[in-house]
């Protein structure tokens, strides 16, 4: 694979080392820093004001705290000297908030991407505060929400203020796009993306909703895997029945269900659908260089995890396992009585909720064409099955030696003063297919948050000292994206 400057990548780390040296590193300005510096606790305020709206997507009584939380936001934006419109949409309120324009100005322009719709906070007898009072404790801003996203993206806004008031020109135009439906999938946004596509025409989409390895490793995401989901339906009697006059001789669901769910992965961790691994890419070598880089271990891994030790795919490490390998996962079976005591019966149906993640190059669709047919094809003639195709979302690849993601990858090390390293996340994130898609542009992962934050979890937290830094990262990125946009 051609390396940085026309080489061969080896270490990847020392090949962009070598290239900073040799194109210079854009430095932040200083009144820039200084204002950053000077003004840290009045913007931890700030965050945990934004932080307490219970802006919670998924659940529709929080319908007026979601309108609440997109006016603060714009507000907040208009005072800081952004040019904001609150866009209604089908759903939840967008919030675009855009630098001031020089007319007749060709500055490259960038869009920043987050979301400040959260997770839902329950089981709340889990937190150890209130979700939506914010507490500090340490280096840590505990609140749900704080990570996952507001805090983020919040680092980008504050990053612009520092220019916009010390005076200091940005050398791009940027646009914040800010969404109240990521956590119920983006509904309304790709309908959004096509009314707007004009005003957000750019050169790249910047998103800090990703993770870290720890502070010592910042980190560029340059691959996402995809998701396919489904859920499965064995239906048998058109009633439960008594499990000892019938049992023997009626099939029964749950165990067919089980057995189908048997059938799809061996003892090996292969799963064993026909055609399910076409278009897998193998790993290249400065991946799995940068893999070794990580600072995991399985050992330590499983314990905080809770779990006796680490399975997966045998001939794959536990780290490429969870991020450049497709999977297959039950993440939801119910069938029968599930009540107190005993009720002795054949359930009359059983259900099982599937996803598959997925790598490049394999389609969603396309998985989920074969998975059906496999069940399909094993399943007894005793039961009806039904599979009802779910969501879907490809991955996602950044080629890591193009000019924009060699920039972010200079403002990481200057603003961490440490080797950054290229990730691979497990996880998906469909809106970056949308943005490449109907911008035309690709995205430039660049997270803030670290593995223990517990997005999605009771406790949610946000380290103050990556909230910080960000806002550093952020606020040499936009000359180091710029340069490289214009070369």
């Amino acid at each position: 694979m051609p390396g940085i400057g026309g080489s061969r990548l080896g270490p990847l780390g020392t090949r962009i080392r070598k290239t900073t040296e040799q194109k210079g590193l854009i430095m932040i300005d200083s009144a820039v820093e200084k204002y950053l510096s000077a003004n840290q606790e009045r913007f931890l305020e700030e965050l945990c004001e934004y932080l307490r709206f219970p802006s919670v997507s998924a659940q529709p009584h929080h319908a007026s705290d979601m309108r609440a939380c997109a006016d603060w936001l714009a507000a907040h934006c208009q005072k800081m000297g952004l040019e904001v419109e609150c866009c209604p949409t089908a759903g939840n309120p967008i919030v675009l908030a855009r630098t001031p324009r020089t007319k007749g100005s060709r500055k490259p322009h960038f869009v920043v991407y987050g979301h400040y719709d959260v997770q839902p906070p329950e089981p709340l007898e889990l937190w150890q505060s209130p979700p939506f009072e914010p507490q500090v404790d340490g280096d840590r801003l505990r609140a749900r929400g704080s990570s996952d996203n507001k805090g983020q993206h919040f680092a980008h806004l504050k990053a612009v203020e520092a220019y916009l008031r010390t005076g200091k020109e940005l050398p791009c135009d940027l646009t914040f796009l800010v969404e109240g439906e990521e956590e119920v999938g983006c509904t309304h946004l790709g309908d959004f993306l096509r009314r707007r596509r004009r005003d957000l025409r750019c050169e790249a989409i910047v998103i800090s909703d990703t993770g870290m390895p720890s502070p010592k490793h910042p980190a560029l995401t340059y691959a996402l895997r995809g998701i396919a989901a489904m859920e499965v339906v064995v239906t048998g009697p058109d009633r439960d029945l008594h499990s000892g006059i019938f049992g023997g001789s009626v099939d029964n669901p749950a165990m067919v269900l089980c057995e189908l769910m048997a059938h799809l992965r061996d003892a090996k961790g292969r799963i064993t659908v026909p055609g399910f691994y076409e278009g897998v890419r193998n790993l290249k070598g400065f991946e799995r260089e940068q893999i070794a880089r990580l600072p995991f271990t399985e050992s330590k891994e499983a314990r905080f995890l809770g779990v006796k030790q680490m399975r997966g795919e045998q001939g794959f490490s536990f780290l490429e396992q969870r991020s450049a390998r497709p999977t297959c996962e039950i993440n939801g079976l119910t069938s029968g009585y599930q009540g107190e005591g005993s009720k002795t019966i054949i359930p009359s149906w059983a259900r099982a909720k599937l996803t598959f993640r997925l790598v490049p190059d394999q389609s969603p669709d396309q998985v989920i064409r074969r998975v059906t047919a496999h069940l399909k094809k094993v399943c007894p003639p005793t039961v009806r099955l039904e599979v009802i195709p779910g969501h879907g979302g490809a991955p996602y690849l950044l080629d890591p030696r193009g000019p924009l993601a060699q920039a972010s990858l200079r403002a990481l090390r200057e603003s961490f003063r440490c080797e950054p390293i290229l990730l691979r996340e497990g996880g998906s994130i469909p809106i970056v297919n949308e943005f490449k898609r109907l911008l035309g542009v690709d995205s430039l992962l660049l997270g803030l948050a670290l593995p223990d934050a517990n997005a999605h979890s009771p406790n949610e937290t946000m380290s103050l000292n990556l909230f910080r830094k960000g806002m550093r990262m952020a606020a040499v990125l936009w000359p180091e994206l710029a340069a490289a946009a214009q070369k």
